[in-house]
This record gives C-alpha cells, structure tokens and sequence, in this order.
C-alpha cells in the first residue's frame, strides 16, 4: 500500500511518511505494522471528539440509511443540515444567526470574503501578516506568508498586511476596506494570542469606517480553547465567522455565519451569489451536529483548562524555549527546524504523534481530541521528555 500511495497519489511534500493506517479509536491510531499510536494532533485539530467517536459514527450510519446527497445547497429543507443551523444558532451570541454551510474551511474563507464585498460594495481586503487561511486561490490571496504565495501569483488584488497585535496599523483600515480578516488564535505562525484588548480596539475601529470583522475559527473553534469559539474569550462578536476542521468531528466540511441581513445579499443581484454543490450535505451535517450537540453536552470544554495546565506543568525541559497557544493548542519551541522536526520523527518511532507549525517549524504542534484523558496527556509529554533528553 506505502508503495501505490507514493505512485499514485499526489504528495504535498517531498518527505511525506506514508504511515500505514489500519484503524483508528479514542486517542489511538492503529498502524498496520501492529503497534498503536497516541494522537496528539487529532488530524490537525479536525477529530474534535477522537477518532470514530461512537454518537458521530452513529449519526453517519442512521442518515445513510436515509438517503445522501439530494439537490444542490439551499433548495430542499433537509433534517440534519436545518438541525445543525439552529444548533449553531442558539448556542452562539447575537447577531450571529443564519450558517451558509460548505465543505471546507478554505471554501468558506473564499465565500466569507465575497459577502463582505458583496455586502459593503467595497473592494479593499486586510489581513495579516504570517496569517493561514487555506488554499483556494481566494483563501491563499489574504494568508500572509509569501512564501507560500510567490509561486501562485497573481492572486487577488487589492489586499493588504497588517501586523497581529499591532495599534499602529489601525489606520491602514479605511472607508475603503470591506473587511478585516483574521484568525482569533494565529495558527501557522505558532498559536499566537491576541493581546488583552486588541480584538476589542479592532472591532471598534472596524465599526468607526464601516468595514466588517470577519474571524477565522476553522482551528480553535468548537472547545478546543474551552469556549466554542476563542472569540468569546476576548470580548466581541465578529460581523461574519468562520470555521471548519474540528466543526465535523472527522469528516470535511466548513461554514461562515452571521446576521441574516448581512447574509442574505448573497441570494440575489446576483442570485446564486455562492453556491455550492455538496456544502450542506445531509451525512456530513449528521456528524456535525453529532459533535457540537456533544461538545456542548459533555462537559468536554469545562476540562480544556485543566488538561492544557497539565501540559504546561509537565513539558518542562531545558530545550523547549516557549509554549505558545491557549487551550488544546499549543506550540512548543524547540529552537531550530531540523531539530524540531527530528523530534517529531523520534516520537513517532516511540508510539506519539505530533506535527509541526507549517510556517514556524521550530513550534512542535499539540492539538490533541478535547476526549484526551489526563493519563493520555502523561503518556504522550513522558514520549517527548525522553526524546529530549535522548538528542
């Protein structure tokens, strides 16, 4: 099989480990050669809930049974995808109320910045430096990293880079600009937290010209930081939001929300304004709901505090420089690339999985399931701290 994947199947770098997946369960990856793995990654913070969570396999199976793809989004009310909405709804704060449903966290980035255009009748863009907003060339066009973009040119115009956490650009948001675009928690740059009161004095200045907020969630929302959304830790509400990855528990999906004024300009002038051919389908919406209904049932996010205290007690070592991140996202720096990425090689031939930042790859990833259990933590910080001490 390791042999078809790298003939067959297209790589997304030239080092790709090609590991052989039997199963997987809870916090464990089964691998073909017989051993299992503890997942401190949860497929880059996509298995919100672990892997085959019980209530989401369940969900796919019973809705299977049903029926699957019907008719293109938004023309036939289909009980899953309509549940979901309305669990999104009620349990985020006004005036986010009305969910347009994709397949990716990517595609919604793309949509979410054409509803801005198309709801302020602006053309100007901001984002961030070192920003990670996917890769649809809508997506690529407003993450801040240039050298993942220089091949790819031209992207879209009139877009422009401010630096996280800085007041002083404030005044580069203008009259002119139809949104600001930004992840809450900056992934790819190393997990960075915005400052006390910068998401508070963004907004404000967002409101005083007229241009909408528009944050991405797609990595820390759904509990992984202990709130469903990071923003909530911070004061404010953006215009329109984002998410994806941990949304579906394990299956691909995405979705923007906000106000239905705002969203509604999207059905008309033109009509058709996005669409999507299987954004809202019925088994990805069964598992979706599955898994908020459990995040927000379990108790799940009222642990995230403890476990990331757990971590932070235990991965003390003289090589690690910082640990960046809030919740169950954290980035841990080991100093130079090499080293870091050697360590992540080392743990996996120990039975621990981790990544690294794909910007910053002196950060070790962790974004383990939020079902992660404080024994699980041990284990897995236990495989680190003896990779250390062995380099």
């Amino acid at each position: 099989m390791q042999n078809d994947f790298f003939k067959y199947q297209a790589q997304t770098t030239q080092f790709a480990a090609g590991f052989e997946v039997e199963k997987a369960e809870g916090s464990y990856i089964f691998g073909k050669d017989g051993r299992k793995y503890l997942d401190f990654v949860a497929g880059v913070s996509a298995n919100t809930l672990g892997h085959s969570h019980p209530k989401i396999v369940n969900a796919i199976k019973e809705q299977a049974d049903k029926y699957l793809h019907v008719m293109v989004y938004g023309e036939y009310a289909q009980e899953k995808p309509v549940e979901l909405c309305r669990l999104l709804a009620e349990a985020t704060p006004n005036p986010l109320e009305i969910t347009y449903l994709v397949n990716s966290g990517a595609e919604a980035i793309d949509g979410s910045l054409k509803l801005a255009k198309r709801y302020t009748g602006r053309e100007e863009i901001v984002s961030f430096k070192n920003s990670y907003h996917g890769n649809t060339h809508g997506a690529l066009s407003v993450s801040g990293h240039e050298g993942h973009k220089r091949e790819f040119r031209p992207l879209l115009p009139m877009i422009s880079f401010i630096e996280f956490n800085n007041e002083n650009d404030f005044d580069k948001i203008t009259e002119k600009t139809a949104c600001v675009i930004l992840e809450t928690i900056q992934g790819a740059a190393g997990f960075l937290v915005p400052n006390d009161d910068y998401l508070v004095k963004l907004k404000k200045r967002c409101e005083e010209v007229g241009a909408l907020l528009i944050l991405d969630e797609i990595q820390p929302g759904f509990g992984r930081t202990g709130k469903l959304f990071s923003f909530e830790h911070f004061g404010i509400v953006p215009d329109i939001l984002v998410m994806g990855k941990g949304m579906g528990g394990g299956v691909p999906v995405g979705a923007f929300m906000s106000s239905k004024k705002i969203m509604e300009t999207l059905s008309h002038s033109p009509k058709l304004g996005h669409i999507t051919t299987f954004g809202g389908n019925p088994l990805i919406a069964a598992a979706s709901h599955a898994t908020l209904k459990e995040v927000l049932e379990s108790g799940l996010m009222n642990e995230v505090d403890e476990k990331e205290k757990l971590y932070r007690e235990l991965l003390v070592h003289p090589k690690i420089k910082n640990i960046n991140g809030k919740g169950l996202m954290l980035a841990v720096n080991l100093g130079t690339p090499d080293f870091t990425l050697n360590v992540a090689k080392r743990c996996m031939e120990k039975g621990l999985i981790v990544f690294w930042q794909l910007y910053r790859n002196e950060y070790l990833r962790i974004s383990p399931p939020l079902t992660i259990s404080k024994e699980e933590i041990t284990e897995g910080c236990k495989i680190i701290l003896e990779v250390l001490n062995e380099e």
